[in-house]
């Protein structure tokens, strides 16, 4: 059996600092849980906690989340805090 190429998700976590984090995955639930255990997760939460998962887009291959990863770490906080609250940024290709 072959899997689906589309089970890769994108996210966007809300840190303890209020800053945000994007990552990418195909388990949202196990991979917050690593950023929150602090032993597989990301350096970005040595000394910030992960408080939730504010984001997510599903139904990306692993390059299309790659690219969608990369297109988000590049707006301005006040463009992803648009994005979270489904504000549809012009240019923003939603795969």
């Amino acid at each position: 059996m072959t899997k689906a190429p589309h089970h890769w998700k994108l996210y966007i976590i809300e840190a303890s600092d209020s800053s945000l984090y994007t990552g990418i995955t195909t388990d949202i639930e196990r991979r917050f849980e690593e950023h929150a255990q602090g032993q597989k997760g990301a350096k970005y939460f040595n000394g910030r906690r992960p408080l939730g998962v504010v984001y997510h887009e599903d139904g990306h291959s692993r390059s299309s989340a790659s690219r969608r990863e990369a297109e988000i770490k590049k707006l301005s906080r006040r463009e992803k805090r648009a994005l979270i609250a489904g504000q549809r940024q012009p240019g923003a290709d939603h795969a």
